[in-house]
């Protein structure tokens, strides 16, 4: 994975968040599946691909996510009219749709990150860059201040491992990861983008990865499940990778736009 931003650059990022995205969608609705509903998870999945894909290949031409998400909403209605039992119908249409809105819409956002071309070429990627590496290190400095200071637990009936003291030390860790990476990209990045501003961003961001965290959670306990998958060892699921990514994707593109 790796080597395919290393070597196709900002195309090959693209098609790499298209992949997770796509991923992590599939195995939501395998989770959807264990509560006994039946999404439409092909026509899902496809749609998720062109929504992620969308901004390289099809905002050229007009057509953009809008259009895209009411034909598959479309699609999913006049499907759920033969296809389904009167039990199933809404249950299939409402998940299938937020599944769509959800994960791949919201990670096309670091899809059009990664496509900002200004000061340089680069500057995208060095974006995206940035915010992942924000949002997954509030993930490790959470782990690792929770297990040293942890004590008030932040949400027990979602992740009882999570605290508050966890947060705080998450969020810490991620302002210090933003601050250093716009002083060592300071070069191809907007010039407004200052190690201080870097970090002052970084903070609500790590907090919507925490959030974002606990919306994955509600949902694997919803169906039941410990990990969404078995895909990464040691990790689980590739959605147990990519949620925090979720949340702040969107934030993200927004600041890097005013920038």
């Amino acid at each position: 994975m790796a080597g395919c931003v290393v070597f196709l650059g900002t195309t090959g990022a693209v098609w790499l968040i298209s992949l997770i995205a796509v991923l992590t969608l599939w195995e939501f609705f395998k989770l959807i599946r264990r509560l006994g509903i039946e999404p439409f998870d092909r026509v899902g999945m496809g749609a998720g691909a062109c929504i992620c894909l969308g901004p390289l290949y099809l905002e050229s031409y007009g057509i953009t996510t809008g259009p895209l998400l009411a034909l598959a909403a479309v699609v999913f209605a006049v499907r759920i009219l033969g296809e389904r039992s009167a039990r199933q119908r809404l249950d299939t249409l409402a998940w299938t749709l937020f599944g769509v809105v959800y994960i791949p819409f919201m990670l096309s956002f670091l899809v059009r990150t990664v496509l900002i071309a200004q000061p340089l070429p680069s500057t995208g990627l060095l974006l995206a860059v940035w915010m992942i590496a924000v949002a997954k290190f509030c993930d490790v400095g959470a782990l690792l201040t929770g297990l040293a200071f942890g004590r008030h637990k932040m949400a027990p009936d979602i992740s009882p491992k999570k605290t508050w003291e966890g947060a705080v030390g998450g969020m810490v860790t991620s302002a210090a990861v933003g601050a250093g990476l716009a002083h060592l990209f300071s070069a191809s990045v907007p010039a407004t983008f200052t190690p201080l501003i870097a970090a002052l961003v970084a903070l609500p961001m790590a907090g919507l990865a925490i959030v974002s965290d606990l919306v994955e959670s509600i949902i694997k306990r919803h169906a039941d499940a410990k990990d969404a998958g078995a895909t990464i060892p040691g990790i689980g699921g590739v959605f147990d990778l990519s949620d925090s990514l979720i949340l702040t994707s969107p934030i993200g593109f927004v600041v890097f736009s005013l920038l």
